[in-house]
């Protein structure tokens, strides 16, 4: 901070010794060196908490940015899920009754969602039965039977 060297300080002490004697001296530089430490302990005591307060407020701003981000993503999905569950809405109805709520829309599109699969289950496994031959009938041969038969 300061470029005092030796020279300087001799000086200074010469200059004191002569101002103050003997005497008081040592009892003056006793007493700069702890006004000395505390201006230092303060003045680093400042610095740390306006380091800290600049993080916390870059962590604010990294967190509101993230917290803008996420509500993007929540309503480009709800706009998402809307737009899949209003084709299966019926027109005329529609038109008669006040339009559902957002949340009642998605729930809506959810308890379909969840309905779809089993219904698909269900409508393999009759397909399935309806496919499989009885044991009892005899079957006619298919197209490819023939084919390969005449080779």
């Amino acid at each position: 901070m300061f470029d005092i060297g030796f020279l300087e300080l001799m000086f200074i002490g010469v200059v004191g010794l002569l101002v103050l004697g003997p005497e008081r001296l040592p009892k003056a530089a006793r007493t700069a060196g702890l006004w000395l430490g505390k201006i230092k302990r303060s003045v680093s005591g400042m610095q740390r908490e306006i380091s800290a307060q600049l993080e916390a407020e870059e962590l604010r701003q990294k967190l509101n940015e993230q917290q803008k981000k996420l509500d993007d993503s929540v309503r480009q999905v709800q706009r998402d899920v809307e737009s899949i569950a209003e084709p299966d809405r019926p027109a005329e109805a529609s038109d008669k009754a006040p339009a559902p709520s957002a949340e009642q829309r998605l729930d809506d599109a959810l308890a379909r969602a969840r309905r779809a699969p089993s219904e698909a289950d269900a409508s393999e496994a009759g397909a399935s039965e309806a496919a499989a031959p009885n044991a009892d009938e005899p079957t006619a041969p298919s197209a490819s039977d023939k084919d390969a038969s005449s080779r």
